[in-house]
């Protein structure tokens, strides 16, 4: 391994310029689902593909189904028996609403201090994913200029869809596999541990969402003419949900556990090491009694169990005052949140047939499929990139970096695996008080400097004296 030390030095030395750069891409309010910043996106892209062309890396725009897709690829010299990796991120940022909330214009980026007195970056994509995506291109900047060449193969692959419609990335993937060979991929758009101790993410949760009816009556009713005889969609329905668990918290569908995997036993005693306060995490948001699966951590149910979740119910009348009426119909919409080893095509068809199973003959049903088909994804805790990140963290921060698991999903990590046939190495620096989503988003400066550090510390691991 090189050491970094001359890379590090730079990084520090030309910092402010990082830090413009950084703000050049923030100042594009790039919202992939907003038909009305198609320039916006198209602006960005081109921006980022002038960046890595004046880096030394050939690039352009791929056409998607959606936004372009910057690609860009560095070979260098004498580099064909060296390792292929591939760095994802996404120029595409949520929404800026609701602009009152916010104490700077989303997309004029400002420097001041965030609640724990760090100075910190303010703007919309600043932490998801701008930030964090500049952190490895200004690592590759600077090992580019102090040793005129990077110590593996590069593809850079930067979309615009990621906070929308993840499909198209995943069908040019299906479509374009042969064009990216690589060996790995590289993805920072995950969080520290706490804010002085990183973290590797080694699984995430896949999420699948139906929309479910019950239909009764052809009409509204009078519930003092029909109320009794008359059946309640709503009734129905709720039963129907209530079914779904039993007093354990386990969920009750046939063949909804088919393919999950315990916890092994080494992983699962790390997370215990973690000490996670979750009575301070449910007193946070109002709540002090545990829920959830039984005979598992709040950890284990967020990282590694399924869950079947009701996201939203209604029916019947809904407005001002008392409308003494039996709904015609009553709708819920669910999601599940799948881990490693199930099928979202099978767990549809067997939530499908649960709620039929349990209907009055006198009701039906139908659904709406909602969103894509995501899987859960579970990480080799052992691969050379893990190995080499875990040694590249504890040299930056000082610290171990954990593995921690997300019971959120990543959708591009799943289409890697599948169509690439590559892991995915999911090191990112944010922080849990980073407001993603939401107004006042803001990346703490430090996190910008040590992520950018952390990186050139993990392409050091590449090098050979």
């Amino acid at each position: 391994m090189v050491h970094p030390a001359t890379v590090l030095a730079e990084i520090d030395q030309q910092f402010p310029e990082s830090l413009a750069r950084l703000f050049d891409l923030l100042r594009f309010p790039s919202v992939g689902t907003d038909p009305a910043h198609a320039k916006d996106c198209r602006a960005a892209a081109r921006w980022l593909v002038a960046e890595l062309t004046g880096m030394g890396f050939k690039a352009g725009l791929r056409q998607t189904t959606g936004q372009p897709l910057v690609v860009g690829s560095y070979e260098p010299p004498g580099g064909g028996r060296l390792p292929h990796i591939l760095f994802y991120g996404h120029y595409d940022v949520q929404p800026a609403d609701p602009l009152e909330l916010w104490t700077s214009p989303p997309f004029e980026p400002r420097i001041r201090k965030g609640k724990s007195g760090k100075d910190a970056i303010f703007a919309r994509g600043a932490c998801d994913d701008k930030g964090q995506l500049m952190t490895f291109l200004e690592a590759s900047r600077c090992w580019l200029k102090v040793h005129g060449s990077l110590p593996f193969r590069l593809t850079v692959m930067i979309e615009g869809d990621e906070e929308g419609d993840t499909s198209h990335i995943d069908s040019f993937l299906k479509a374009n596999a042969r064009d990216f060979p690589v060996d790995a991929a590289f993805i920072c758009d995950t969080e520290m541990w706490d804010p002085r101790t990183p973290a590797i993410n080694t699984r995430l949760r896949g999420c699948i969402g139906i929309e479910v009816t019950v239909k009764g009556p052809k009409i509204d009713l009078h519930s003092g003419l029909y109320g009794g005889p008359v059946r309640n969609p709503i009734k129905v329905l709720s039963a129907v949900l209530a079914a779904m668990h039993d007093r354990r918290g386990r969920i009750t569908i046939p063949g909804f556990y088919d393919g999950v995997k315990p916890i092994p036993a080494k992983l699962r005693r790390q997370w215990a090491g973690l000490k996670f306060p979750a009575k301070k995490f449910l007193g946070d948001v109002g709540l002090a009694i545990p829920a959830g699966e039984q005979g598992y951590s709040a950890l284990e149910q967020m990282w590694a169990r399924p869950t079947a979740e009701v996201n939203g119910i209604f029916g019947g009348y809904r407005g001002v005052g008392s409308k003494t009426v039996l709904p015609a119909e009553a709708t819920a919409k669910l999601t599940f949140r799948l881990v490693e080893g199930q099928d979202p095509v099978k767990i549809r068809k067997a939530f499908k047939a649960f709620v039929k199973d349990r209907l009055p003959p006198d009701c039906k049903a139908s659904f709406i499929e909602d969103g894509g088909d995501s899987r859960g994804i579970a990480v080799s805790e052992d691969t050379p990139w893990i190995r080499a990140a875990k040694a590249a963290l504890k040299d930056e921060f000082g610290r171990e970096a954990v593995l921690v698991g997300g019971g959120f999903s990543i959708p591009v990590v799943e289409s890697f695996k599948t169509h690439l046939k590559v892991d995915s190495l999911l090191v990112g620096f944010s922080g849990a008080d980073d407001s993603a989503h939401s107004p006042n988003e803001k990346y703490d400066v430090d996190s910008f400097r040590h992520g950018t550090r952390a990186w050139a510390r993990i392409i050091a691991q590449f090098a050979k004296e």
